[in-house]
């Protein structure tokens, strides 16, 4: 029973720790829609699309892209040999667009590229912009975003800006699962510390660990042109499943600067549409996530089992079997703490709020998808996103 309580205090002081930094976000993680639009500026953006069979996303994200009214906007689409009609709903777009519209075919990638990074590559090498946006085919944006995100480089001398997009979500397991991918945001990294050094940390221990800060949403990524260039763009992460991230670590390696926002009321987003698309996602990048260490993979689902699914089996157990009033009490504050979690959460992302009563099941998706993901590791065993064969091997 001594046992028993001490896991569920590990696991409530672990929820403990998610609410300091989860309070401490809502109140400091900024949203694109609260800032101010540019003043006059000659700085010309190159908004860049990379498209593969985006046959039904493509004219969404399209119409928006070319509504933006920054008007020194120039929107590139890399059709990266579709085989749906993708191509032909591009061409009727440039069509009418031809003014801000470039069309590109994409090539056959070299040895040692993943896909998403080598049409991004493309694309990068067409544009002459001062300030270079990469965004995905199924995202839309309000038509202030540009100019707001032109607003910020030019206000708070930012070299990269990244976003996390208002996901849509529309069947139950999106509902259920992908709001964990916030909340794993939201509750362990502290926003303002991708921008700041914590004014708790030595200097001496920032300038060895300040990566460990740094995150980004590949759905959205504006960077000043010359300083991808000086980082070396996607070339430098030719071959990484989380290029995002590794390209926000190069930013902060080479001493740029970069901010984060959320894109609530500006920038939005479907990343899947069923749950075998939302599983094959996950599986491909949930270990490079972690950046392969598999420790810290093992640790952090031994603590979201203590904090999240535990508390419910103790109370399960408690109905037929003697548990302690200690035990049950701890069950009740965590499994209390983290549903009001969730409840702030789908007010903030505008989320289904009924869904937030069903984070355990979302944990436990994860949890057995975790098992999956360290099994593929283990056995050496590839996984095919699109036309890339993930290998769940870090890189050296």
């Amino acid at each position: 029973m001594v046992l028993l309580e001490s896991l569920l205090l590990a696991g409530f002081l672990f929820l403990a720790g998610i609410t300091f930094v989860f309070l401490r976000n809502r109140f400091q993680f900024r949203g694109v829609a609260g800032e101010e639009r540019a003043a006059d500026t000659d700085l010309s953006v190159a908004v860049c699309i990379p498209a593969r069979n985006e046959e039904a996303t493509i004219r969404m994200c399209l119409d928006h892209a070319l509504s933006q009214n920054y008007a020194n906007t120039r929107v590139y689409v890399l059709n990266d040999r579709s085989t749906d009609d993708t191509t032909s709903i591009l061409e009727q777009y440039r069509k009418v667009h031809s003014d801000k519209l470039v069309i590109a075919q994409g090539t056959d990638r070299p040895e040692g590229w993943l896909g998403k990074p080598y049409a991004c590559h493309q694309l990068s090498k067409m544009v002459k912009e001062d300030i270079i946006i990469f965004i995905d085919a199924d995202t839309w944006m309000h038509p202030d975003v540009v100019n707001k995100i032109v607003g910020s480089f030019n206000r708070n001398n930012i070299d990269f800006i990244t976003i996390w997009p208002e996901q849509k979500l529309v069947s139950f397991w999106e509902k259920t699962v992908v709001p964990l991918v916030y909340y794993a945001l939201l509750g362990l990294l502290p926003a303002a510390y991708t921008e700041r050094k914590p004014r708790w940390m030595p200097s001496f221990f920032h300038s060895r660990f300040k990566t460990l800060f740094a995150a980004a949403c590949g759905q959205f990524m504006a960077f000043r042109s010359e300083t991808y260039k000086q980082i070396d763009g996607h070339t430098s992460v030719k071959n990484e499943i989380v290029e995002d991230v590794m390209l926000a670590r190069k930013v902060i390696e080479h001493g740029f600067r970069m901010r984060m926002y959320h894109g609530v009321d500006s920038f939005f987003c479907r990343m899947y549409d069923s749950e075998e698309s939302m599983e094959q996602g996950f599986r491909k990048n949930f270990l490079a996530g972690f950046d392969y260490n598999i420790p810290l993979f093992v640790f952090m689902a031994i603590m979201h089992f203590l904090a999240f699914i535990l508390p419910f089996l103790v109370l399960l157990a408690a109905i037929v079997l003697p548990v302690s009033d200690q035990a049950v009490w701890l069950s009740i504050y965590s499994i209390g703490l983290f549903t009001v979690h969730r409840i702030i959460l789908a007010f903030w992302m505008k989320w289904d709020l009924s869904k937030s009563f069903l984070h355990v099941v979302g944990v436990g998706w994860f949890q057995r998808l975790g098992f999956i993901t360290l099994a593929d590791y283990l056995k050496g065993r590839a996984v095919r996103w699109k036309d890339d064969e993930i290998s769940h091997k870090k890189k050296s």
